[in-house]
Parts: C-alpha cells; sequence; structure tokens
C-alpha cells in the first residue's frame, strides 16, 4: 500500500493525549514534537475518567519513605524498589510542575492541599483536583498548555497503526487518518496509549482502550513484563453504561462500607476493611456476587447529604442511573480498570527497541508490582514523563530514511473478543479456560480483520497469566491458589507466545484423542 510521507524534520512523534503523552511533549519543549491524538482531544482517553488523585507524600506527617512502603506492600513482592523510591521520591516535585502547567488543585481554606485518603494508603497523601474529576481537570489544563506550545504539532483524529522497524530500530510510524495512511518518517517514538480495559466487557476504561499500544509495540518486537496482572476496580456502577462509571475509592476513605443485599458488611473481618488492597476487595466482591448476591456500596452513614458537596460528579453519575447516594445504597461490582504489565522499559522509559520508549500505563516499570496502590497511575504518568523527555532529548535524529510502503492494519475492533477476554482473564482464572481462550485466540490474531490486533494483546496476556502458576497480587489462579516463595518477574514477546500458543492448540487435538 503506497503511503502519503510526511516530512517531520526528524521530530519524535509521541502517539497519544493522555497526561503521559501531554505531559511528554510539554516537557520537551521547545523542541518540536509531534502529538497524536486517535480522537479529538480530551475524548476517548482513559485519563480524563480518572476520578481519584495523585498520590505523593506532601502532608506534614508524611514521606516519600512511607508512600515507599505502601507502595511496595500492595505490589506483593513484585515491586522494583529502584523505581518506586525513584518515582516516589520525585512526586511532590511533578506536582509542582502540574500546577505550572495549570493545573487547579483542591486546595483547603488556610491554603495548603486537601489530601484524600485511599485503600492501602497508611497516610491522607491523595491529591484531588475538581473534587472527584482529577482526569479531567489534569488533560484541560495539559491541552490548554499543549495548544499554546509552538513546538507541538497536534494532530487529531489520527491513529498509529503501526511502526517501522529497520535494522531493530524505529524508522517511522505509520497512521491513518479520514483521508487516507500517511508515514512520519522518526527515529524517536514515544507510546503513551494507556490501557487494555477495552479489552473486556465489564471495564471502567473507554472502548478504545484495548492495547493498541502493546500491539505496536509487539509487532515492531519489542519485550513485555508481567502482562499477567489486570487490575479490576472493586467498585464500578453495576448497570448498562459503558464504559462503567466508577465509584472512586476517595468513596470508601470516607468511610463507606460494603454490604450485601441483606445489609450485612462482608470485609468487617478482614484485615484493612474496606481499604484493603484493591484485589483483596475486588475478590471479595466477586465471590459475593458467583454466590448470587448482590453488593452496594453504602455512603449513607459517612457522608449522606454531603454526598454530593464531596463527590459531586459520583453523585450525578448515581442521579442518571436512578440512585441518590446520599439515601440508597450504591450497586456495584468489579470492572477491569489498569494493566500493571506492559512494555518493558528501563529507567528512561526506553524499550528493547531502539529509538521506541514508552510511559504511562502502556509501560511497564516496575512501579507497580502485581497490584497497583491506589493514585500511584497519574504520579507515575507525571513522573516518567520527564524521564522519557530527557531521554529523547538526548537521542541523535540525524537520518530521515524514506517510506515507500508499509502494511496498514484495520481498525482495531475488540467488541468481537470480549466475552472471550472476560471468561479466560477475569478476577479468578484457571488454566482450562485459559487454554480455551488461547485456542479461541490465535485465529483471530492471525487473521488480518479488525479484531486481529486486540486478538493478539489478549492472547499474549492469556500466555503469560497460563505461565504463572501462582496466584499473587491481582493475578489469582484457583488451580495454584499458593504464593511461591520467590517473586519473579514475568518476560514475553509476540513469537515466543504465538509459539507456545501453537504448540498449546496443537496438543489440544492429542489431549482430546487419548481422553
Amino acid at each position: 500500500m503506497s503511503l502519503d510521507v510526511h516530512d517531520i524534520g526528524g521530530a519524535p512523534v509521541i502517539i497519544g493525549a493522555g497526561v503521559a503523552g501531554l505531559m511528554t511533549a510539554l516537557l520537551l519543549a521547545p523542541e518540536p514534537v509531534v502529538l497524536l491524538s486517535n480522537a479529538g482531544l480530551g475524548t476517548g482517553a482513559c485519563s480524563e475518567l480518572a476520578q481519584g488523585g495523585l498520590a505523593a507524600s506532601v502532608g506534614g506527617e508524611d514521606s516519600p519513605e512511607l508512600h515507599l512502603c505502601d507502595t511496595l506492600a500492595a505490589g506483593d513482592g513484585l515491586c522494583d524498589v529502584t523505581t518506586v523510591r525513584r518515582t516516589v521520591r520525585a512526586a511532590p516535585e511533578a506536582i509542582r510542575t502540574l500546577e505550572r502547567f495549570g493545573v487547579a488543585f483542591d486546595r483547603r481554606a488556610d491554603g495548603a492541599l486537601r489530601l484524600g485518603l485511599e485503600a492501602a494508603h497508611s497516610q491522607r497523601r491523595i491529591v484531588h483536583a475538581a473534587g472527584d474529576a482529577t482526569g479531567r481537570e489534569l488533560v484541560r489544563a495539559l491541552i490548554a498548555a499543549a495548544r499554546r506550545t509552538a513546538s507541538i504539532t497536534i494532530l487529531e483524529n489520527v491513529e498509529a497503526r503501526r511502526l517501522v522497524v529497520e535494522d531493530g530500530a524505529i524508522i517511522a510510524v505509520v497512521a491513518a487518518r479520514c483521508t487516507g495512511a500517511i508515514a512520519l518518517p522518526t527515529r524517536r517514538a514515544v507510546l503513551a496509549t494507556g490501557g487494555i480495559g477495552g479489552l473486556f466487557s465489564d471495564t471502567t476504561n473507554p472502548p478504545g482502550s484495548c492495547g493498541q499500544g502493546l500491539a505496536l509495540a509487539a509487532c515492531a518486537g519489542a519485550e513485555f513484563a508481567d502482562l499477567e496482572f489486570v487490575q479490576f476496580h472493586p467498585t464500578a456502577l453495576e448497570g448498562p453504561r459503558r464504559p462503567m462509571p466508577l465509584v472512586s475509592e476517595a468513596v470508601r476513605g470516607e468511610g463507606a462500607v460494603l454490604v450485601d443485599e441483606h445489609g450485612e458488611r462482608f470485609l468487617a473481618e478482614t484485615p484493612g476493611g474496606e481499604l484493603a488492597p484493591r484485589d483483596v476487595v475486588a475478590r471479595a466482591v466477586w465471590h459475593q456476587l458467583a454466590a448470587g448476591r448482590r453488593v452496594f456500596l453504602d455512603a449513607r452513614q459517612c457522608l449522606g447529604l454531603r454526598f454530593d458537596k464531596r463527590f459531586p460528579a459520583i453523585a450525578d453519575l448515581c442521579r442518571q442511573a436512578g440512585i441518590d447516594p446520599a439515601t440508597d445504597p450504591i450497586p456495584v461490582r468489579p470492572a477491569a480498570h489498569y494493566h500493571m504489565g506492559g512494555v518493558a522499559v528501563d529507567a528512561a522509559g526506553r524499550s528493547s527497541i531502539e529509538g521506541l520508549w514508552a510511559c504511562g500505563e502502556v509501560a511497564c516499570t516496575g512501579l507497580h508490582g502485581a497490584n497497583r496502590l491506589a493514585s500511584n497511575s497519574l504520579i507515575e504518568a507525571a513522573v516518567t514523563a520527564s524521564w522519557v523527555a530527557e531521554s529523547v532529548a538526548n537521542v541523535s535524529h540525524t537520518r530521515r530514511p524514506r517510506v515507500c510502503s508499509a502494511f496498514v492494519p484495520r481498525r482495531p475492533d475488540a467488541s468481537g473478543i470480549r466475552p472471550i477476554v472476560s471468561a479466560a482473564l477475569g478476577i479468578i482464572r484457571d488454566g482450562e479456560t485459559l487454554r480455551d481462550g488461547v485456542a479461541t485466540l490465535l485465529p483471530i490474531a492471525a487473521h488480518d480483520g479488525a479484531a486481529s490486533d486486540p486478538a493478539l494483546v489478549a492472547l499474549m496476556i492469556a500466555i503469560a497469566a497460563l505461565r504463572r502458576e501462582e496466584s499473587r497480587g491481582s493475578h489469582c489462579r484457583s488451580d495454584f491458589p499458593g504464593r511461591d516463595a520467590d517473586a519473579r518477574q514475568s518476560r514475553l514477546t509476540l513469537p515466543s507466545a504465538i509459539q507456545t500458543a501453537v504448540a498449546l492448540s496443537w496438543r489440544a487435538p492429542m489431549r482430546s484423542t487419548l481422553t
């Protein structure tokens, strides 16, 4: 297929316009950059849906060491301690940087930052903006700053479809827009594409968040880490709306409790109760639902009529569903929310492919381990954007190759595989269901169709989940309930995943013949 080649002068191409992508572009200024957004700016990104805030040790009794300890505890043995320490120490400065870009964080009457408490945090350290609409405020301010920055060329409604690699290095980004395919020759590409929640039927993520950044990296030959770890938020608002509205963990931080349909609090004996790590709470809710009981978040005693003032966006979402959170318990269920795994990157955000960086949810830095600590995601995006920007700026970009042709896949559509992914890769997993999922996903991934890239990503996650024969953090295997004594990070590439999937599919008929 012939491509319309745009000479961008070797400028870096940033793929994704959430917090991570926008911050990277702004921090590279005044160096020219090209920022790709697959929709209009401010629409379609997970960042803008974030109700929770940013975790940073800015309170008087808090410290980076306490933040470090909480993060390591939640990560269940798989965090990279060096990365965690570096991130939590940089978090307060990231808050100040965001303020310089125009973010208006919530403050008390005395001018100090208003700090919230969320699950598994030992201190109030959650910095919010616009109450329970932190993501929306972050994206609003960063978009305004990006539009004011002359060095940033913004291409809206342009979707990256492939990375062109030559001799193991990035030479171009192939993208699609309404008028056709384009090639952007560059030696520097940054993935900031967000997560994978759109692969699941129940998710808080936009439907387009189906792992396209992972597909780009996979087809380019990049290495991945810890793909099996998918975090399910315990309290999504139950109902037909997709993405599922999130009932922020901050509501539980204010004292709301989880009850069954009889009003019984089923987490009363669990260490930490409603503020236990997310994997613990999500599994507890799942078990209630699996037993045929409904689950509700009850904020009537702790907030009551104050709910509207403290959580105006959530109150509005509840009322749209016919619920008054001041007087009614809120029906909730777990939903796919965040991906701890991703493109394996080093301390500068570099992937295993020369000229390819990743930051934000699409990357695996080692900060989150097996289970992300609440509100560490937005702060990770802000902090690691500065590391990536510094690294990208220090790389030479003299070569400008000519790109003549490349394969341009169809626009990804995960709708057909969501039931498969939801069954195989849910909160509780088992080997037989995972193998069935792999066998179903493999031919879809191999076929040149709209579901191919999403199926490819789901296939890699399923293979990683099969290989981890233990239960740790968000990864729970009913057939391997124990936790291995030695924590180990998983590593995977697309060829190794395909090889394993083919071998499994080949052995499946043999098993059926022998039984």
